[in-house]
């Protein structure tokens, strides 16, 4: 068994920052209120807390790579103010379909698929199994539940949409969230929120 810690592992946009298409200017980038909060609590919890983010705009054409470092830049400094860190950043530049070479890839670290959570554990020593993703879609329910983590919705971002597309995928979070405050609640205290599994 892992002798590894936990993590959260959050989604980034939608989750932790306003919802933008293809954010790619840290003036688009405005946190989420509450955002910092919860991601100070997972610090003060002792677990590892990173970002897992699927970023095909860079794929696509419409940013580059380096377009990514400002933005996390301030993303980072706009959570240090409240007193909050993320411990790694993990993203994923690919697209199954869309795009140029070397992007236009079936890759592993593509959510729904769990890489980004695989590359965590070897990195940062984290059992995933003791671990949470928290997310707006669909998609990070299922890179939480591949890798052996719990899988939880928030309603932020695109949460509301996903919630009837999850209804109807037959995945089922471990629980949903009105947002990142209260699925971090959740995860640190039990439940207090909306169970989406019966007795």
């Amino acid at each position: 068994m892992s002798s590894g810690r936990p993590a959260v592992f959050f989604d980034r946009d939608g989750t932790l920052n306003e919802e933008v298409e293809f954010l790619s200017r840290p003036g688009q980038l405005v946190l989420i209120p509450g955002a910092a909060r919860a991601v100070r609590a997972v610090n003060d919890s002792g677990m590892i807390c990173c970002i897992i983010s699927n970023q095909s705009g860079i794929a696509r054409g419409i940013f580059a790579e380096a377009d990514l470092v400002p933005v996390h830049a301030k993303l980072e400094r706009e959570l240090a103010r409240e007193g909050a860190r993320i411990d790694r950043i993990y993203y994923c530049p690919h697209h199954p379909t869309a795009g140029l070479s070397p992007y236009n890839i079936v890759c592993e670290c593509r959510k729904p698929f769990p890489g980004m959570l695989h590359k965590a554990e070897t990195e940062l020593a984290v059992d995933l199994h003791r671990s949470f993703v928290v997310g707006d879609r669909l998609i990070d329910i299922q890179a939480g539940q591949a890798a052996g983590s719990k899988g939880i919705l928030v309603l932020t971002g695109w949460g509301m949409h996903a919630r009837a597309e999850i209804a109807a995928s037959g995945v089922t979070p471990d629980f949903i969230a009105a947002s990142a405050v209260e699925a971090v609640d959740y995860i640190l205290h039990g439940d207090k929120g909306e169970k989406t599994t019966d007795d």
